[in-house]
Order: structure tokens, then C-alpha cells, then sequence
């Protein structure tokens, strides 16, 4: 086994114990063993609520009665004051849904929503965010603004696991993908200094006030995206408060899967993603506080359960955080990360606390992602009672990236200025971890000029086939009572 030490590094190993506390295996957590209730709410910070469903009123009304037309009944019942909107067994057909104040659109056991393939059933344009990146565009094939006391509810998972709920997105075969945003990365696409009313992108002509330089210059890139579309995210609720989605499967989604931007009181117990190709993330917290996210199950294109704040000079403008998130009882079966930090980061992730969960064969379990121009970054993380199996990497610290996003600054030297746009990453906390197998242990890539801080590492087990460690730009990284196998 080979071990790597640079500079910037504090580092003590004690290899006298090892994990001492029972964790959970994969038949333990996740969706399908989620309990009836949710339990009291422990966090390793101050002012995490104990976090309860919304209440509605005892008023329903069956899309039966509305033709199978989803947003009508909606409407409908938010003008008597909301309920439960019910979607009985069957297979029912939507374009974009709309949660309104005090609605519950609740998915009976065999029923599936089939979302359209086609742009004209996003429109209008709704104000949304794409890559942490403020903009109007598809915004979400379920999508609420400003809303409060909202739910996606079914009626959860069979005995061998099969969900009895089901929301099925178009895929990717279809003309809402072929319209994408492409060629370029989104600050590259936009002028992240322009008007954010003028970014509106419908798919009619592109609004050449706002885009960014490097596309104004390239005629084949105008060309290629001349009728872009930003995708929709699949359930994405903005500026809402008391949201609970819970006991439904996601499936063939055109993007990000579940993605609260903005909201505050937030719960996504019993849920499960299943999503093949890149950018299909399964949670992503943006920009949200008050979140519990508990016995889900997770098997994703991209991220499993990632954290973002906003990207660069938008993020920083926005200025809201991503905090008070408890995780826990999850399952991550396959990913690039089980759970991931960035890489937007410029509000500030802070206040995590994931514990009793299970990542099997993630390219990373615990993966750490921001860039010099991304800001922001993540303070105060703990981890407790987590098993790995077979992941590539157990631990993984990337903080410069590739120059096909950030240019020349993704070269370690020379030292930079440290600027608003500098990311920074401190206070983790990583106790009781079991990695049954993995190929390297920890990769960790800080900054030179703002190095990972205060990196606790305690009770670990861990059997590494190729690599323990390489660190390059850490301060204060401690690892005790830890046991490395080959």
C-alpha cells in the first residue's frame, strides 16, 4: 500500500481500534423498510426543529372527476380552501404540475404519472435555478412558487421493495432533451452579471442580452442552441415552506431528480430514484434550510444526496445557504458520489448532519467538490455509523477541478489571491465508518491558498486494495483509532 503526505498537513493515526458502534447494513435502511412515523429528530447542532408533516384539509377530489387532468383538479380544490388531490391505480398522462397552498397530490398504490415529452407542456417559462444559477426556463415537471403546506405523497414500497407509486418523466429521447443548453458551461453560456428578468429561455429566440461572450463569439454554438431550452428538473418546489414528498419512485427523469430550491421546512422520507445517464442527481438540497431526508433509496446517473448554494458570482448575489440538514437511515446503491458537497457552493453549506447510512459501489462515498470560482464552500459536516461497500473512493476532496470548467485556475499553482470567489471547506467530522473495500481510501486535492481545515477522521475501518492516502493541502487533518487493511 502506498502513503502520500504533502504539506499543509497535520496528521496522527492510531491504530489500536476500530469501529466500536453497530451500523446499519443495506437491508436496514432505505425505502422500503421506511416506519409509518417519523421519529424524533437528533442533530449535532443548535436549532434543527423537529420537523412535522404538513396538515391539509379533509377534502379530496379524484382526477377521475376531472378527466384525468392533474393541474384542473388541482385548481379546483385550492378555490374550497385545498386537500387531497387523488390520482387513483392507472397509468395518467401530465405536462407540468403546479403546486398551489395546502394542496397534497397524493398517488393511490398502482398509480403512475407519465410526464409529456414535449416543451409546449412547460410553458409558460417560470422562474427557476439551473446549475445554481438564477433563470426562467421549463423550471420543473412538478413545480411550485411561493407556496406553502404542499405534498407529493403515494402509497410506498412492496415487501421485496417495488414501488406501488410511480412518476415516470419522458426520458431522454425526445425533443425537451435535443433542445438543451449545450456546448458550453452555464457561466460560459450566460453573463452572470445580466438582469436575471432577462433571462428567459422558452425555447424561442435566445435573449442575446444576457448570454455570455464566449457563446456571442462562436456562431456554431449560436446555432446549436438557437432555440435552447435550461431542462426541468423533475419535482423542484422554489421559495416554499412545509414541503413533504414522500412514498413515490422517480424514474427516467430528464435531469435533476428532487430539488427544493429556496425552501425552508422541508421532509423527503420513503422516497426512491432510479435514473441512468449523467446529470440525473437523486437529492439536491439548494439553497435550503429545515431538511430531513430519511430512509430514501437512491440508484442514480449522477450524485446520490448532494448539497449545493449557488454558483459563482450568481450564488454569491443570491447569498442564501444550504443549512440545518439532517440525512439519515438512507441507502446510496450507485452513483459517482453517495453524497456530495458542490460543486456550487457559493451560499455556504453548513449545519449537515448524515448518519446510519449505507453507500454500495459509489464512485466516491463522501465526495467534497468546489472550484476557485465557485465561492462559498462547507462548514460544520458530520458523519456518524457509515458503511461503504466497494466504493472507488472512500474519501474525496476535490477543490481545483478540470480546466474545461475553470480554465487555468484548475492548476494548483501559482498560490491565488484569496477573493469572495474562494471556496473553503473546514470543521468535518467523520466517526464510526466501515469501508468493506476500496480501491483508494482517501484522494484529497484543497487549496494552496485555502487548504481543507479541520478534518476529523475517527473509529474507522477500512480495507484499501491500491492507495490509503493522498493529501495535498490540508490543515489540521486528524485520523484516531483507525484501522487500515489490505
Amino acid at each position: 500500500m502506498k502513503r502520500l503526505l504533502l504539506p499543509l498537513l497535520l496528521f496522527a493515526q492510531i491504530a489500536s481500534a476500530q469501529v466500536t458502534e453497530q451500523i446499519p447494513t443495506a437491508k436496514e435502511v432505505g425505502a422500503k423498510v421506511c416506519p409509518a412515523e417519523i421519529a424524533p429528530i437528533g442533530a449535532t447542532f443548535e436549532g434543527m426543529p423537529q420537523l412535522q408533516r404538513p396538515v391539509f384539509p379533509e377534502r379530496t377530489l379524484s382526477i377521475s372527476k376531472t378527466k384525468g387532468n392533474i393541474q384542473r383538479a388541482i385548481d379546483q380544490l385550492v378555490k374550497r380552501g385545498g386537500g387531497h388531490v387523488i390520482v387513483p391505480a392507472g397509468d395518467w398522462k401530465s405536462g407540468r404540475i403546479t403546486l398551489r397552498d395546502n394542496i397534497d397530490l397524493h398517488l393511490e398504490a398502482g398509480a403512475s404519472i407519465h410526464f409529456s415529452d414535449k416543451v409546449e407542456d412547460y410553458q409558460p417559462a417560470v422562474f427557476t435555478r439551473n446549475e445554481g444559477v438564477e433563470l426562467y426556463s421549463l423550471g420543473a415537471l412538478i413545480y411550485a412558487y411561493n407556496a406553502r403546506n404542499i405534498a407529493v405523497t403515494g402509497a410506498g414500497f412492496d415487501a421485496e421493495g417495488k414501488p406501488l407509486s410511480r412518476l415516470i418523466g419522458p426520458g431522454k429521447e425526445n425533443e425537451i432533451y435535443a433542445r438543451r443548453m449545450d456546448g458550453l458551461v452555464v457561466e460560459d453560456f450566460l453573463d452572470l452579471q445580466s438582469p436575471v428578468e432577462e433571462r428567459k429561455f422558452d425555447g424561442t429566440a435566445l435573449p442575446t442580452s444576457v448570454l455570455g461572450p464566449k457563446l456571442l463569439a462562436n456562431d456554431s454554438l449560436m446555432q446549436l442552441n438557437a432555440h435552447c431550452i435550461f431542462l426541468p428538473m423533475f419535482f423542484a418546489p422554489v421559495l416554499c415552506n412545509n414541503v413533504l414528498l414522500e412514498g413515490v419512485e422517480f424514474e427516467e427523469p430528464l435531469f435533476w431528480n428532487i430539488t427544493p430550491v429556496y425552501c425552508d421546512s422541508v421532509i423527503i422520507r420513503g422516497c426512491a430514484v432510479n435514473s441512468y445517464g449523467g446529470r440525473t442527481d437523486g437529492i439536491d438540497i439548494e439553497s435550503t434550510r429545515n431538511v430531513l431526508i430519511e430512509y430514501c433509496t437512491l440508484a442514480c446517473g449522477d450524485d446520490c444526496f448532494t448539497l449545493k448554494a449557488g454558483r459563482a458570482e450568481d450564488g454569491l448575489r443570491v447569498g442564501r445557504p444550504t443549512e440545518n440538514v439532517v440525512i439519515r437511515y438512507c441507502l446510496a446503491e450507485r452513483g459517482p458520489g453517495g453524497v456530495t458537497f458542490g460543486s456550487e457552493t457559493a451560499g455556504m453549506i453548513r449545519r449537515v448532519y448524515m448518519h446510519d447510512c449505507v453507500f454500495t459501489s459509489p464512485s466516491n462515498g463522501f465526495y467534497f467538490k468546489s472550484r476557485r470560482n465557485r465561492g462559498g464552500g462547507g462548514e460544520d459536516l458530520t458523519f456518524r455509523r457509515i458503511r461503504m461497500k466497494s466504493p472507488g473512493r472512500a474519501f474525496y476532496f476535490d477543490m481545483l477541478g478540470s480546466t474545461f470548467y475553470v480554465g487555468e485556475l484548475a492548476n494548483r499553482l501559482p498560490v491565488r489571491p484569496i477573493t469572495p470567489l474562494t471556496p473553503v471547506f473546514r470543521r468535518i467530522t467523520m466517526d464510526q465508518v466501515l469501508v468493506e473495500s476500496c480501491k483508494e481510501l482517501i484522494l484529497l486535492k484543497g487549496l494552496p491558498e485555502s487548504p481543507v481545515e479541520n478534518l476529523t477522521i475517527s473509529h474507522l475501518e477500512a480495507t484499501t486494495r491500491e492507495r490509503d492516502l493522498k493529501v495535498q493541502d490540508a490543515l489540521g487533518l486528524i485520523m484516531t483509532h483507525c484501522i487500515l487493511k489490505p
